[in-house]
């Protein structure tokens, strides 16, 4: 590899000419100093390229079962392909994606998925984590590219390529059906078209200049619309493109109405035009997703409308709730349950030891109730007594149809929320105790007004304890079935005390059609997201589950298994010469940007060719560290579940740092040494770092491809006298 600054490769003397005499450019100047040859750039991309692919693909079908979340999201994908809607916490279109994947190559969506280690059998899977492998892959080019368009230095790209080329926990994440590959692909390739558009800045408003814009603004579509944490990147994106019109509003040569005009520009590609897309994406998924499928119960009962084969779909349901109606009740937080109890009791030491109620997601014979007045039994459907509306500030009691047990409370401690108090199922055929009394409160309803199905929404205020029916979206442990709390909250103002009736069965009554709630595209986009949010929010880690903390993750403290079954056994963990290394490059450059920043202050000049190479790595690396902390710090903060694959768009940013500032430390201590071995010392310092790099891949290697032959203190085993902190599990 040369020792020096490289040119732009891959362009042509035409697309070169087009720029201004006038403003000649870094990568120009480069190109004429003929210090990199096209010929070396395009053989080493394409010796990237080549080591990329055998790499990626190498063992793909192994192993030939479900690994981690592949059992979520092949299924996600598979819904796709059958129309079947369902509930994710993330947007739409990394299993859009994935879907495709599958279509493309005859799987018709029939595997169950059910869980890790379940065998494919003949279910064609390598569709799905093939496109996943393409995406995956593509990330080594573009971070090679992304370092070359920001230094024009080609040992700078090269060592940003290797250093993910040959990282095994970048390679593992990105070799199986899950939502990182896109994810990960759509951060990387927005950082390269920012870099792209920034290069382009003397050709303003040019073909390129609008072309590499807009597909930033593409790209970070992209990456929103995989993860919600792919916002990170637009606010990196976004700190760019406020530097640059900074730096435009410094030019006085121009007048303030141009730097307008940029920013016009910009906020068409970066956030009109994202916008659109992003409704875009929205439109297509709620379009094709129109069978009712298990994400039915997390939605509005008029988002619910929408859905084939769901029960509100072209249904039709009495407008006026009377006593004797068979109800589903359903709370109307955003997310919320239906009201729900089983045969099963609280267990010791948990409250009464009477049946459970709780909230449930889905849709269930155990969420009907009777409605009766407190004081009379349940009429029947057949009587021909007059009927009885249910109104505004009636005394009421809910008999769970099922079991026959009234909806009861008393001031027994919740079994999770201490402060509120336990509600449960009680009493025998219909007869309970006082305590079974609710007072039915319309929000915002009139005196008397009578309650109607879906339109109104309305809490159950306890007549002897006042306190309000809640749920607080709390997890009961594996004795409540992992449902959600139910309590009696005494404060009458809990936003999460309110409910709709969704289902309403009286046949004495005349129906109406369900089409009346339907919602519009706008109010449908609206929900999902409301829901998606709850949903992240009450991510929360089970009995049990291994989890990690964001300190854990630079140092490569614990890794995670993929597949720890029989046979061949993959563990998610990182290259840790790569990653122990890109902590000592990461505080390199601190040192020098403090360093570099007491020389200019004490006025200590640099020779030209210290300060270029200074002025180049340190502008590089700092906006690589920027993205750095915008993709790592802010997990700190973050109260749910969290999981070692979080640190990897992170992970981009930091190993394209240390490639550039590994090429700052090569062209810097080889002019340190006699003139005689200064090429020698370059060449050697090189190929130690790549061949370092090569051997600790080859070590490390049977994480990704299969560790066989028992764990790692065990002679025989693939990975023996590897395990080189106690932490890591394999």
């Amino acid at each position: 590899m040369p020792k020096a600054e490289g040119s732009d490769a891959p362009a042509t003397a035409a697309s070169r000419s087009t720029e201004p005499k006038s403003k000649k450019t870094h990568r120009d100047t480069a190109y004429d100093s003929g210090k990199t040859s096209t010929g070396l750039w395009w053989t080493l991309f394409g010796l990237i390229l080549i080591t990329t692919a055998a790499t990626r693909f190498y063992k793909l079908d192994q192993p030939d079962h479900i690994c981690w979340d592949e059992t979520h999201f092949g299924k996600f994908g598979g819904y796709y392909i059958n129309r079947t809607f369902f509930f994710d916490v993330h947007p739409p279109l990394g299993k859009m994606l994935i879907g495709l994947f599958g279509y493309l190559d005859g799987y018709n969506a029939t595997f169950a998925f059910e869980k890790p280690g379940d065998k494919y059998e003949d279910y064609p899977y390598m569709g799905m984590r093939a496109g996943c492998a393409i995406m995956g892959a593509l990330l080594v080019p573009l971070s090679f590219l992304t370092v070359w368009e920001m230094t024009f230095s080609l040992p700078a790209a090269t060592f940003a390529g290797v250093l993910i080329l040959l990282d095994h926990g970048m390679l593992t994440l990105n070799r199986y059906i899950l939502l990182d590959p896109p994810l990960l692909f759509f951060i990387s390739a927005s950082v390269y078209t920012t870099v792209k558009f920034h290069n382009q800045r003397h050709r303003a408003f040019s073909f390129p200049w609008w072309f590499w814009l807009s597909a930033t603004g593409a790209m970070l579509v992209g990456s929103v619309a995989v993860k919600f944490v792919g916002v990170f990147v637009v606010f990196l994106v976004g700190f760019r493109a406020i530097a640059d019109l900074w730096e435009i509003l410094g030019d006085l040569s121009r007048p303030v109405s141009y730097t307008v005009k940029h920013f016009m520009a910009r906020a068409l590609c970066l956030i009109a035009l994202p916008i659109v897309l992003y409704m875009g994406i929205f439109y297509i998924h709620l379009r094709v997703l129109y069978l009712s499928g298990p994400g039915d119960g997390y939605f509005s009962s008029a988002f619910q409308t929408h859905l084939e084969g769901n029960f509100l779909h072209n249904a039709s349901t009495p407008r006026e709730v009377a006593y004797g109606s068979l109800l589903t009740l359903k709370n109307s937080i955003t997310g919320g349950g239906y009201l729900h109890s089983h045969m099963h009791l609280y267990p010791a030491g948990v409250g009464a030891k009477q049946q459970q109620v709780t909230t449930y997601s889905h849709k269930d014979g155990n969420n009907r109730w009777f409605i009766k007045k407190f004081n009379k039994p349940t009429p029947l459907w057949n009587s021909t007594d007059s009927i009885e509306l249910v109104r505004n500030g009636d005394l009421i009691r809910l008999e769970h149809r099922p079991t026959r047990r009234n909806l009861h409370s008393h001031k027994e401690p919740a079994p999770v929320s201490r402060k509120h108090y336990q509600v449960t199922g009680y009493g025998e055929n219909g007869t309970g105790d006082a305590n079974d009394v609710w007072r039915l409160v319309i929000e915002g309803g009139a005196e008397n007004e009578p309650l109607e199905t879906m339109r109104h929404k309305f809490k159950l205020v306890h007549y002897l304890q006042n306190c309000v029916l809640s749920t607080t979206k709390k997890t009961l442990p594996k004795w409540g079935y992992e449902q959600q709390e139910v309590t009696c909250n005494p404060n009458l103002r809990d936003a999460a005390a309110v409910w709709n009736v969704e289902d309403n069965r009286f046949p004495r009554l005349p129906n109406v059609s369900f089409s009346a709630y339907k919602l519009n595209f706008f109010q449908r986009f609206f929900e999902a997201h409301a829901v998606m949010f709850s949903g992240n929010a009450g991510l929360k880690p089970k009995d049990g589950e291994l989890t990690s903390r964001p300190w854990m993750w630079p140092i490569n403290l614990r890794g995670q298994f993929f597949s720890a079954g029989e046979g061949v056994k993959i563990y998610l963990l990182g290259n840790p010469i790569i990653w122990w290394s890109n902590l000592v490059f990461m505080a390199f450059y601190l040192t020098l940007l403090v360093v570099k920043s007491i020389r200019d202050r004490r006025g200590i000049i640099s020779s030209p060719h210290q300060k270029a190479l200074q002025e180049r790595a340190l502008s590089a690396c700092g906006w690589l560290y920027i993205g750095w902390l915008l993709h790592y710090v802010p997990f700190w903060g973050m109260g749910r579940i969290l999981y070692f694959h979080h640190y990897f768009p992170a992970l981009l940013f930091s190993s394209m740092m240390s490639g550039v500032v590994i090429d700052y430390l090569v062209e810097s201590i080889p002019p340190l040494l006699p003139a005689g071995i200064r090429n020698s010392a370059y060449h050697l310092l090189v190929g130690g770092i790549v061949s370092s790099l090569i051997y600790s891949f080859y070590l490390f290697a049977p994480l990704t491809y299969g560790m066989s032959n028992g764990p790692s203190t065990e002679a025989n085993s693939t990975m023996y006298g590897m395990r080189w902190l106690e932490t890591w599990e394999f």
